[in-house]
């Protein structure tokens, strides 16, 4: 295991090499085959961990949770009516209590700025479990599930379709730039990523000899290996649901859309939970049942390995 992940927040993968993205990704394997022969760990063993929720979360909480206990941790659910996060109590006080007591701070909530707070005041690892910018944590889930199916990332093609300025397509495009995947955001142009983001991935992009394309042209997803589709309404945004519906049903998920992509072993990928007959048919959907099901497994394999390489022994 490689040293430069020990002691570090886990916050988005922009501060992440190619190579220590894939020492995750790596490390997440391992314990995955450990795990499918009966074997845990004691990585974490005298760790206590703190699991902050603003949010709801069904994959990220029972991935966090299952990981800690498998490698011998303990963790504690702090739920919104359980601490003061920013409300009688500052972010940065709390984080410092939070930093006294606990080893190491899962946060999925709503600001980028409150996880980053957590992550300087407390002095522990803090990981990402999500924000309203980033989702780190399902990318090397995704790129898990990636490696499964095909083998090696480098050089695949793998196209986000939807809402091209939400936090699974901010981090998808960070993250498969960075690893050297061609990637790709097919969505209506108000709905397009920042440009500021997209010139940082540009960047990292050349350096690992990738692409980033965005285009409101469904001919985008021709000779994908991968489409990947997120809800059209992020937690928080329900009031904008018939707006978005209206905006992006030419956007859906069908059997005509991937069968543009003129590969026979292209995949669909969702980070769930999926509004079927919305974003992605039920027919599509179920046919790709098992390696979206396997994705969402790999959320629990790939952040123990965060957690083991960042907190463990």
């Amino acid at each position: 295991m490689g040293s430069t992940l020990k002691g570090r927040s886990f916050l988005t993968l922009k501060d992440f090499t190619p190579a220590e993205i894939n020492e995750f990704l790596d490390l997440a394997a391992a314990l995955k085959a450990d795990k499918k022969k009966g074997i845990t760990g004691n990585r974490l063993k005298g760790k206590n961990i703190a699991l902050i929720f603003e949010k709801p979360s069904t994959r990220t909480r029972c991935a966090f949770t299952i990981g800690c206990v498998d490698e011998g941790g303990y963790p504690e659910y702090l739920g919104n009516n359980d601490i003061q996060l920013g409300h009688k109590e500052s972010i940065e006080d709390t984080a410092r209590v939070l930093g006294r007591m606990f080893d190491g701070i899962e946060f999925r909530g709503f600001k980028q700025d409150t996880v980053e707070k957590l992550a300087k005041y407390s002095k522990v690892p803090v990981w990402n479990g999500l924000t309203d910018e980033y989702h780190p944590t399902q990318i090397l889930a995704d790129f898990l599930t990636l490696r499964e199916q095909f083998g090696e990332l480098k050089g695949l093609k793998l196209v986000f379709v939807g809402d091209g300025r939400n936090n699974m397509a901010n981090s998808l495009m960070i993250g498969s730039s960075k690893v050297g995947i061609n990637f790709a955001i097919l969505a209506p142009k108000s709905l397009w990523p920042s440009e500021s983001l997209v010139n940082t991935c540009k960047v990292y992009a050349a350096e690992s000899g990738s692409t980033i394309e965005i285009s409101d042209d469904l001919d985008l997803v021709k000779g994908a290996d991968a489409l990947y589709t997120d809800v059209w309404c992020s937690m928080g945004e329900e009031a904008l649901a018939a707006e978005r519906i209206a905006l992006l049903t030419p956007y859906q998920v069908n059997s005509a859309l991937m069968a543009r992509t003129g590969k026979d072993s292209s995949i669909l990928l969702h980070c769930l939970p999926a509004v079927k007959e919305k974003e992605v048919t039920e027919e599509v959907f179920e046919r790709f049942a098992d390696v979206i099901f396997d994705e969402a497994e790999n959320r629990m394999h790939t952040i123990k390995a965060v957690m083991v390489a960042t907190l463990g022994e």
